[in-house]
């Protein structure tokens, strides 16, 4: 029982990331901007490795977002408000 209660507590926000290496993540940015892509690496200050990403960049203006694509990019972990699991 005290090895279950060790490993619960040893458990961190971040451990949910780690499930999601070589998934695909939906990553909400802050100004109105959100990225999608294959996790490859994160760090403990959410600083992020996507492959295979689109960014959307929404606007008020626009009713459809502008989607940029690129192979691999590197997302700073201070304006990563939420990440989640994303189909492709």
């Amino acid at each position: 029982m005290s090895t279950l209660r060790t490993e619960q507590q040893s458990q961190e926000p971040l451990d949910l990331i780690r499930f999601q290496l070589d998934e695909f993540v939906l990553v909400k940015l802050r100004g109105a901007r959100e990225m999608k892509g294959r996790l490859q690496g994160y760090d403990s200050h959410c600083n992020m490795v996507l492959s295979e990403a689109q960014e959307f960049i929404f606007s008020e203006k626009d009713v459809e977002p502008i989607v940029k694509k690129t192979e691999m990019v590197f997302v700073r972990g201070d304006s990563v408000i939420l990440v989640s699991p994303s189909t492709e």
